[in-house]
């Protein structure tokens, strides 16, 4: 299986809620609230891991949940705070929101560890709305609810040199010769399904990664075979080194070889065009030159881009290959291409202030943080601001729980100073 990609699910947990309770001890008449704060709950956090160069555990398991935070207590005791989940995935790893296709992260260079959910804020006690007008506050806030989201995981392998071209042409052989990489080579069509990356050893100290990335074929720009696959992954390239059969062992021309590549590069993004790029004319042991010689046919189509002649077989030309390579590298800024952040988590704290509602003899009570600070911007001597008044009360569900309370038209309703009618 080719992993690459993974969509899976993450959730933050939930804050603990805030605890109500009053001291209660021998010879303290009446004790103050004593509610203490819920605990935090838990983040999605992911963290680069070098031993892992696929996304294939993804596919086995799609689901990733944070722990909550536990309640508040009585006696102020503070609900313990959620474990933290950590996600480990393979450096180069994108991670998208998966509706939008936005980038939230992309987990290379020197970010390898961002926290992409935070666990939801545990709620507050009874303890923190003691005021003078109300001693025994019977609310406490509840804790935050967590975050969640489907995020699209794309792993864009992080290499100097991108080997592309057909299948068969010998890109395995080549990084096997030049690398510490040891790839399967077999002569059948897409024998490369991971991408292979190898550390080419220059000495002093000097060394570069190529990579072996999945064969290329006609129509690749539209998503054919392994298209995207295998585009995707040569998006963090610095140079392309396009690989042919420069013998023609399979019937197919050299030239137009790379002419196909060179347009599936141009539909799939121009900008890839961009990058240098070499040509190394493989299994020129093979060549039959009573036709020609394919080398100058191919330095004769692509004038503008520097070819090598190479035996990955016999090993001829590969060294001047990976000098040619090096003199390019050594040029170019050393910076890994970062993707840049598109999508913002919202952690706008949505969790309602606590209120009550209560029936006390004859009356209707309404109180609590949430009704004092809305009682405290509101106008309620204006036409407009009275319209905001019974519009809040409609949408925080007060006057649905008035009803449950069996209130009636013509019934009084108390909140702190303001005494109302209630009609429906």
């Amino acid at each position: 299986m080719f992993a690459d990609r993974a969509k899976i699910y993450i959730r933050s947990g939930n804050g603990g809620d805030g605890h109500i309770s009053f001291r209660r001890e021998k010879f303290v008449a009446a004790g103050g609230p004593d509610g203490g704060d819920g605990g935090r709950g838990g983040d999605i956090i992911f963290e680069v891991d070098d031993g892992i160069n696929t996304l294939i555990d993804f596919h086995h398991k799609r689901k990733y949940a944070a722990g909550n935070g536990e309640p508040g207590g009585k006696r102020r005791c503070h609900g313990a705070d959620a474990d933290d989940l950590i996600i480990r995935v393979p450096s180069g790893t994108v991670i998208k929101e998966a509706e939008s296709g936005k980038i939230i992260t992309d987990m290379s260079g020197e970010n390898r560890r961002e926290v992409i959910l935070r666990g939801g804020k545990g709620g507050t006690g009874n303890m923190h709305y003691a005021t003078s007008t109300m001693q025994v506050p019977k609310y406490a806030k509840p804790g935050q609810p967590g975050k969640e989201l489907y995020v699209q995981l794309e792993l864009k392998v992080i290499a100097d040199v991108g080997l592309v071209g057909y299948p068969n042409v010998g890109k395995s052989t080549l990084i096997s010769v030049v690398s510490n990489a040891r790839p399967k080579i077999a002569n059948y069509h897409f024998t490369t399904l991971d991408p292979n990356l190898g550390v080419i050893d220059l000495g002093d100290g000097n060394s570069f990664i190529m990579a072996d990335i999945p064969g290329l074929i006609e129509g690749a720009a539209e998503g054919s075979g392994l298209g995207h696959d295998f585009l995707r992954h040569i998006e963090r390239t610095k140079i392309l080194l396009h690989v042919v059969d420069a013998a023609g062992t399979e019937g197919r021309d050299p030239v137009n070889d790379i002419k196909v590549m060179l347009d599936e590069l141009r539909r799939y993004d121009e900008t890839l065009l961009e990058k240098p790029m070499l040509i190394a004319a493989n299994k020129t042991d093979s060549i039959d030159y009573s036709n020609g010689d394919p080398v100058e046919a191919i330095k004769k189509a692509f004038p503008d881009i520097k070819v090598f002649p190479i035996s990955a077989y016999t090993h001829d030309g590969v060294q001047d290959l990976i000098n040619g390579l090096w003199n390019v590298l050594k040029e170019m800024p050393k910076d890994t291409k970062i993707f840049e952040k598109e999508y913002d988590v919202d952690y706008s704290d949505n969790a309602d202030l606590p209120y009550t509602v209560e029936k006390q003899g004859e009356l209707f009570v309404v109180e609590g943080p949430r009704i004092e600070k809305m009682l405290g911007y509101t106008n309620l001597d204006s036409e407009k601001g009275f319209d905001f008044f019974q519009k809040f009360l409609k949408e925080a569900g007060i006057l649905a729980k008035l009803e449950d309370l069996g209130i009636k038209d013509g019934d009084t309703v108390k909140m702190y100073g303001h005494e109302f009618d209630y009609y429906k």
